[in-house]
C-alpha cells in the first residue's frame, strides 16, 4: 500500500499562485509516475500533470505555460507550482501515483481544494 498526503491548496485571486505538495510513503516502487489530476463540480476527473521517476512529463494543454510539475525522488514527493491561476482552475486536486509493474497499481490522495476568485 501507498499513502499520499497532499498540502498547499487554498483560496487565491485570479492571477495568483499556489504550490501543491504531495508526499508518498509506504511500498513505493523504484519506477513510478506521480502527479496531479483535478475534478471540478459536475465534471470528470482530468489530468493536470504527471512526472515519472525517469523525468518524463505529461502536462495538460489547459495548464501548459502556467503550471510546473517537479519531483524529489529521494523524498518521494511531487510538487505542482501553479501560476497565473484562472477561475476555471478551481477544482479539487488529487495526487496520484502509478507504480510500474505487473500489475500496474495506482493510488490516490484525499484531494485538496483549490479555489480561484475572479
Amino acid at each position: 500500500q501507498v499513502q499520499l498526503v497532499e498540502s498547499g491548496g487554498g483560496l487565491v485571486q485570479a492571477g495568483g499562485s499556489l504550490r501543491l505538495s504531495c508526499a508518498a510513503s509506504g511500498s513505493i516502487s523504484n519506477s513510478n509516475i506521480m502527479g496531479w489530476y483535478r475534478q471540478a463540480p459536475g465534471r470528470q476527473r482530468e489530468l493536470v500533470a504527471t512526472k515519472s521517476t525517469s523525468g518524463s512529463s505529461n502536462v495538460a494543454d489547459s495548464v501548459k505555460g502556467r503550471f510546473t510539475i517537479s519531483r524529489d525522488n529521494a523524498k518521494n514527493t511531487v510538487y505542482l507550482q501553479m501560476s497565473s491561476l484562472k477561475p476555471e482552475d478551481k477544482a479539487v486536486y488529487y495526487c496520484y501515483i502509478g507504480q510500474l509493474g505487473n500489475p500496474y497499481m495506482t493510488f490516490w490522495g484525499q484531494g485538496t481544494q483549490v479555489t480561484v476568485s475572479s
